[in-house]
């Protein structure tokens, strides 16, 4: 059946979507007022989400003809993790100190178990939220919401592929994630900015935080480097050449399991996707232990976020503008402000407990919450040397995210079965 969208060249509707990316980080930037007030208010990321997709909601770009997802989610989104992974330093997140390291994995942990308990909740209060089955079931949906709230924009498209959320459900839940996470996000900057008079409350201990502040400013000075055409070059080999070796390995496992352990289908581990993801996941987790990780020096991770961002604007394609404003939809607003209320709930009692400085949970929260893209703003509200301790957090929560949202996964497919 021919496709009665306007574009139906995939070249054309890659163009288009670059223009529009381009469109948006030019006017984000701009210091124009009107630009300035805007993006005060709109966040960068949802128009890279929105714009897209009302080029599927007008009939512009058929989402169901196009191959651009699938291309962005089987070539650049495993480069992407590659790239984003590399730069994970342990040695230098467990120097942060212990506490920082705990925040940030009670953060993880908030996300994984506040997505069962709001489900149960919105569920109790509205049983008819379950009775979805298939693709569209708000489980499947949820899985997509962990991904991104322990990692980031490539979790969540990996969770939406390992567990097949349908698009509708998807495009609701990636406006739940970016209204609810920007509301936590600038109650941290409310709170960042009274830092001293809530650690002095605390009793919390900021003496490594000076020292911190040093070490960081260091390393910039010592890594930082403009990247040269070799250097783009190696990138583009790692991520790629890491890409192709994890399909051969998907290519065979995935056939694998479905052949000898059938069961394991309830759990991913005959799909393809799922290998992928994991493989290239663990294989970045070792080069970061390699002299290959000094790639991030160059712009590893800027060149993967340039992945991220076209990975975002094919997923937008997908988004239906007009299923958003449908009165059913408040009920995954509830589900979205409570798993938000149970993971900041904890983060607090944790932080409280063990006299954790602001910082840590702060910066903790959003490096899963927000990943690289503002986990690093939270920790400059704070002290602009500290803005790469973010994005150090952030890269643990990419690597953590497609096995703990796996999980979280498998938790929320037992509640609504």
């Amino acid at each position: 059946m021919s496709s009665t969208a306007l574009v139906t060249n995939d070249a054309t509707g890659l163009g288009l979507l670059a223009v529009i990316l381009g469109f948006v980080f030019y006017t984000s930037h701009s210091k124009h007022p009107f630009w300035t007030k805007f993006y005060r208010f709109i966040p960068a990321l949802l128009m890279c989400y929105f714009l897209p997709s009302l080029l599927n909601t007008f009939n512009i770009i058929d989402n169901h003809a196009s191959q651009l997802y699938f291309v962005a989610s089987r070539y650049l989104l495993p480069a992407c993790l590659v790239l984003l992974i590399l730069s994970v330093d342990l040695k230098a997140i467990l120097s942060l100190g212990p506490k920082a390291v705990v925040m940030f994995l009670t953060g993880t942990m908030g996300i994984v178990i506040g997505g069962p308990i709001a489900l149960l909740i919105v569920s109790a209060l509205n049983p008819e939220i379950l009775g979805v089955q298939g693709p569209e079931a708000v489980w499947r949906g949820m899985t997509t919401l962990a991904g991104s709230w322990i990692g980031g924009g490539a979790n969540q498209a990996a969770m939406k592929e390992i567990y097949g959320a349908g698009g509708d459900i998807f495009s609701i839940m990636v406006t739940v994630d970016v209204i609810v996470a920007n509301i936590w996000m600038a109650v941290l900057l409310l709170m960042a900015s009274k830092a001293k008079q809530i650690d002095a409350r605390t009793g919390a201990d900021t003496t490594a935080l000076d020292a911190l502040k040093k070490k960081v400013e260091k390393y910039q000075s010592e890594n930082a480097r403009t990247p040269s055409l070799n250097d783009l070059m190696m990138i583009m080999a790692v991520g790629f050449g890491v890409t192709g070796l994890a399909h051969i390995f998907a290519d065979f496992l995935g056939p694998f399991f479905e052949l000898n352990y059938p069961w394991t289908r309830d759990y991913s581990l005959t799909s393809k996707f799922f290998w992928l993801i994991v493989t290239v996941t663990t294989i970045g987790l070792a080069m970061s232990f390699s002299p290959i990780r000094h790639l991030e020096a160059a712009g590893a991770s800027k060149v993967a976020t340039v992945f991220l961002y076209i990975l975002v604007a094919t997923i937008g394609l997908h988004m239906d503008v007009s299923k958003l404003f449908e009165p059913e939809n408040l009920w995954y607003f509830a589900i979205g402000i409570i798993w938000m209320l149970v993971h900041a709930s904890l983060m607090l009692i944790v932080a409280k407990l063990i006299k954790a400085p602001l910082f840590y949970m702060a910066v903790g929260s959003q490096a899963n919450i927000g990943a690289a893209a503002s986990a690093p703003v939270v920790a400059a509200a704070f002290h602009p040397a500290l803005a790469p301790v973010g994005v150090l957090l952030a890269v643990l929560g990419y690597a953590l995210g497609t096995y703990m949202a796996w999980i979280c996964g498998q938790i929320l497919q037992v509640i609504a079965m």
